[in-house]
């Protein structure tokens, strides 16, 4: 017998007796559903389950999200990386407002159209608050469908892209009000049981129908990407503080690293530092080289190197934020400069 016709009913039957049923999340609000799944692109739930609750409480819907100031929604969002969702998050909420009278669309393609949302999100959203006949397709739907129908293909191939597409729109279970339960199994299967390394197939629903078990594949399936090559980027911090003990802090660019965080002057190279040292009148030889430290992002390896003043500047620069040690979580910083600053207050200054 194909698997196909077995498939849904074995996930939904599955999730509702092992699957993740209490994150706080799964909920009918497509305001929350909206949330979660943006904060949860490339992000474990482990990490999400401890940004979620601050983020909804300071942000409780859509209107109030919509009238944040952008620096207030960064502040929140600093420390979950990939800051980019939280501006598209900010923006998508005033096209919600704007263009939908607050409220969300329920159709997978209106929701396509707000900042940040492709197809698979918008997908769950549209499946999980409003019983949308939809199919996601993340990694782990991916890897479940490649091992269980032993697909083999290249996985940056538009083509097999395509192919997983229309198998997953096929899988679907006939029933608008199972959508719920078979995309949080979709979601569940494959990030607790069909794991990239060490999968429990003896917990799997489709263990007797997995062609790739069959085929003793499960190792090989899906094809891995090629590894993006990882490149060591130099950063140089310029810590100063004022004569009242605060910190200099500026906006960074949208984008980039750290894309409209708060941050100490950071530069590429030595000579951007020591220039920004004599706009504020110091002396460059008046800079401490501390201990560099490496911090990692996804496709590169930051070699940063802090310099400290040893003199406090002779002005106050208009143009300039100047931020009390104890009020530097309220800005948002990159989570390794807050760390630094934390750490080494009292060895800095």
């Amino acid at each position: 017998m194909s698997p196909i016709p077995n498939f849904s009913t074995r996930l939904i039957q599955w999730q509702k007796q092992h699957g993740r049923n209490h994150l706080p999340w799964q909920v009918k609000d497509p305001y929350s559903v909206w949330l979660s799944e943006i904060m949860l692109q490339q992000t474990q739930v482990a990490t999400v389950l401890d940004y979620y609750p601050r983020f909804l409480n300071r942000f409780p819907n859509v209107g109030t999200l919509s009238d944040a100031a952008e620096d207030d929604v960064l502040s929140l969002w600093a420390g979950l990386g990939y800051y980019s969702r939280a501006r598209n998050l900010h923006k998508a909420a005033k096209q919600v407002v704007g263009q939908f009278g607050g409220e969300f669309p329920q159709t997978r393609q209106e929701l396509e159209t707000l900042c940040g949302v492709g197809r698979s999100t918008a997908a769950a959203i549209s499946a999980f608050a409003f019983n949308q006949r939809e199919t996601i397709l993340d990694g782990n739907v991916k890897r479940v469908l490649c091992r269980v129908f032993a697909l083999d293909g290249n996985p940056q191939d538009k083509k097999f892209e395509n192919r997983l597409w229309q198998l997953a729109e096929s899988l679907m279970p006939s029933e608008n009000h199972d959508m719920p339960a078979y995309t949080q199994g979709l979601m569940d299967l494959g990030a607790t049981v069909c794991k990239r390394s060490n999968p429990l197939c003896r917990q799997c629903p489709m263990s007797d129908i997995c062609e790739a078990k069959k085929q003793n594949r499960i190792a090989e399936l899906p094809r891995k990407k090629t590894a993006a090559e990882v490149q060591t980027l130099p950063l140089y911090w310029l810590i100063v503080r004022d004569r009242q003990g605060r910190i200099l802090l500026h906006k960074r660019p949208a984008k980039g690293i750290w894309g409209g965080l708060y941050c100490v002057p950071c530069f590429e190279n030595l000579d951007g530092l020591h220039q920004a040292a004599r706009n504020l009148n110091l002396d460059s030889d008046g800079l401490t080289e501390q201990a560099a430290f490496t911090h990692r992002l996804t496709h590169r390896l930051l070699m940063i190197t802090p310099f400290t003043a040893d003199e406090r500047p002779s002005e106050n620069f208009s143009d300039s934020l100047w931020v009390a040690q104890e009020s530097l979580a309220d800005y948002g910083l990159p989570k390794p400069l807050l760390n630094y600053l934390n750490q080494a207050q009292s060895s800095l200054f």
